[in-house]
């Protein structure tokens, strides 16, 4: 099976010692955020987690810990967008970030770290000219270390239209210039751009809309073919295959204006005051009227079949 970290905060960016902590211990509570009662929990064990699945825009605190990580297959994501701290107020220097990623790639592997190029939105300062010259020197920095790049338009959901009013949606004429430019500068750098439930309008210039976090991407990742039932992705337009995430929603301190995963700032440090690194939660503990299911868990790893070199 396949753990996902990364679909409703940044674990490793802001809770690497209490996922340590979780490996460590070989299980992870998750509550429901539909639900504040039902708890599920599963073992984290290599035998039955196939693969780990990261989306992080500031993976360096987790590298202490990667000895941690050897027995499972990993694939991670690693956002690196050109805004300022005027959109993401508490993400590192991008320069850092580039370095971090060239060194997670050397320990993961080309084919298990992908770059996010996203959300893009078009504003006075952040012009379509302004998102060619960055993804150029961006991509330019990152060639032979990956061979994906997601991109996505910025949603305007009504969380994001109140933390960030004065984003305007990207038009047509837009997604196609800007896309066709950096499915260009990708394909000139070894990289293949996967839009992110953006329908297929950029397939005709080369771009692979199939999904950007595919069975297959984590089959690539860890070289062995998996097993997997079919999933249902996050959203309707999404063809990921998105399962399992032990994250909480409201709990990611970087605070990005666009953020969908986000309501207020003033939710999301509240929430954080209740993380423990030694719960089995990520924020708070068990409470009274908990349901706790042990989720069945088993390999999806084909044992017959390996995608690796002979």
């Amino acid at each position: 099976m396949i753990i996902n970290t990364g679909q409703r905060t940044d674990i490793p960016a802001f809770y690497a010692e209490w996922f340590a902590n979780r490996l460590r211990e070989g299980y992870v509570c998750v509550r429901n955020p539909y639900d504040a009662h039902q708890v599920n929990r599963y073992r984290l064990d290599p035998e039955l987690v196939d693969a780990i699945g990261f989306c992080s825009k500031n993976p360096a605190p987790m590298f202490p810990y990667m000895d941690l990580l050897k027995d499972y297959g990993q694939y991670w994501f690693v956002t690196i967008t050109p805004y300022g701290r005027d959109v993401e107020p508490n993400v590192p220097d991008k320069r850092r970030l580039l370095d971090d990623f060239r060194r997670l790639s050397g320990m993961a592997g080309t084919e298990a770290v992908g770059w996010r190029y996203d959300p893009i939105f078009i504003s006075g300062r952040y012009s379509e000219e302004y998102h060619l010259r960055a993804f150029e020197q961006m991509a330019a920095a990152l060639e032979g270390y990956t061979k994906t790049v997601v991109i996505s338009f910025i949603d305007l959901y009504p969380k994001v239209r109140r933390n960030f009013p004065e984003a305007a949606e990207v038009t047509k004429a837009q997604r196609l210039t800007l896309g066709k430019a950096i499915i260009d500068i990708a394909s000139s750098r070894g990289m293949t751009v996967k839009p992110c439930a953006e329908g297929d309008e950029l397939a005709v210039y080369g771009a692979e809309c199939g999904g950007c976090m595919r069975i297959s991407d984590f089959e690539r990742a860890i070289g062995k073919r998996l097993h997997a039932p079919k999933r249902k992705g996050a959203r309707a337009e999404c063809a990921c295959c998105i399962s399992c995430d032990i994250g909480a929603y409201n709990t990611c301190r970087h605070l990005c204006r666009y953020c969908y995963a986000n309501a207020e700032p003033a939710k999301v440090l509240a929430q954080c005051r209740l993380h423990d690194p030694g719960s089995p939660f990520l924020i708070g503990g068990y409470r009274d009227g908990d349901r706790v299911r042990d989720v069945p868990q088993k390999s999806w790893i084909d044992g017959q079949m390996s995608l690796l070199p002979d």
